[in-house]
């Protein structure tokens, strides 16, 4: 059974950075491409960026492109989310997922993925 844990959420100020891991148990990251979602209060979750199984392709949404970086050890099983300069609209529930990898294709909605972590806190204080 795969199970995601998500780790590293907590409180920063505005402009601080912060780096969330993932760690995929059960199975073989090499398996999946690996996908980051987030979900504010009252709001809908949506997309954050994703990474495909070999770590050569990526996508962000263009709210975090250029702040926002994700990597992976697949030799520790664990997927990265580096944040760069915070800002309050950040605050929410991150989500990590996994995708059953299919070539270079990385998926950018919740259908795409088939499964997920029980999310991270992280609150932006300005």
């Amino acid at each position: 059974q795969i199970q995601l844990v998500e780790s590293g959420g907590r409180s920063v100020q505005a402009g601080d950075s912060l780096t969330l891991s993932c760690r995929l148990s059960g199975g073989t990251l090499r398996s999946y491409a690996m996908g980051w979602f987030r979900q504010a209060p009252g709001k809908e979750r949506e997309f954050v960026g994703a990474l495909s199984w070999s770590g050569t392709m990526k996508k962000f949404a263009d709210s975090v492109k250029g702040r926002f970086t994700i990597s992976r050890d697949n030799d520790k099983n664990t997927v990265y989310l580096q944040m760069n300069s915070l800002k309050s609209e950040d605050t929410a529930v991150y989500y990590c997922a996994a995708q059953r990898a299919g070539g270079n294709y990385i998926g950018t909605t919740e259908n795409d993925y088939d499964y997920w972590g029980q999310g991270t806190q992280v609150t932006v204080s300005s």
